[in-house]
C-alpha cells in the first residue's frame, strides 16, 4: 500500500493485493486477492471486487458495483450507479446494481451505465457506452454500446458472425468454442 492512498477502517483486502498512489478504498469494500489498484482509484462501501483484478488508473467503482475474478478495468473506465441523476434529488435509495462477470475486459475510457450485467469474458472496446446487459464472450463497441464480434478467453477475436452458428478453434490456445442460439460456449 503506497503511503499516499487511504484504506478506511473495515475494509477487507485479499493478500497480494496492491494498492498505488492516491487510491481510497472505503470502509464497507470487500476485495479479493492478487488485485492491483492504479493511480487515483476510488472504491466504495457497497463493493464487492473478486480476486486478481485490475483496475488501472483514474477509475470510480461506485456503490451497487460487483466485479467477479480476473476482471479488468482500463484506463479512467467509467461506472455509474444513478441512471438519472439531477444535484437537487436525493437518489441514494435508487442505486441500480453492476456486475460485471468472471475475466471480462472494460477498455479505456469505456462507460457502464447502472444495472447491467457484463458477461464472463466479454470485451467493451475502448470508449464504448454500454447500456444493456452483455453476453459473455460479446466484443461491443461504440455509442451506444453494440456487438460488434465475439472475443476468446485470452483476448482474442473469434471468427464467427454476431448470430447463427458455427465453431472456432483458437489458434492460440487450441480452446473450442461453439456458437448457437445467438450465444458462445467453450466447449
Amino acid at each position: 500500500m503506497h503511503p499516499t492512498s487511504i484504506v478506511d477502517e473495515g475494509a477487507s483486502i485479499g493478500v497480494e493485493t496492491r494498492i498505488w498512489h492516491w487510491v481510497h478504498i472505503s470502509a464497507g469494500a470487500v476485495i479479493g486477492e492478487r488485485c492491483s489498484f492504479g493511480q487515483n482509484v476510488y472504491v466504495g462501501n457497497d463493493v464487492r471486487i473478486g480476486n486478481n483484478v485490475k483496475v488501472q488508473n483514474n477509475v470510480s467503482i461506485y456503490d451497487a458495483v460487483v466485479l467477479e475474478d480476473d476482471v479488468f478495468c482500463g484506463p479512467s473506465m467509467v461506472f455509474t450507479n444513478v441512471y438519472n441523476p439531477r444535484s437537487a434529488v436525493n437518489r441514494k435509495s435508487e442505486y441500480r446494481p453492476t456486475l460485471i462477470q468472471r475475466g471480462a475486459t472494460l477498455g479505456a475510457n469505456c462507460t457502464v451505465v447502472c444495472g447491467v450485467t457484463v458477461g464472463c469474458h466479454a470485451f467493451i472496446a475502448a470508449g464504448a457506452v454500454v447500456t444493456r446487459d452483455v453476453k459473455p464472450y460479446a466484443l461491443i463497441a461504440g455509442v451506444p454500446g453494440r456487438q460488434i464480434g465475439w472475443m476468446t478467453e485470452g483476448g482474442d477475436k473469434i471468427n464467427l458472425p454476431c448470430e447463427g452458428a458455427g465453431e472456432y478453434v483458437c489458434s492460440r490456445s487450441g480452446a473450442r468454442y461453439e456458437l448457437l442460439d445467438g450465444f458462445i460456449r467453450r466447449g
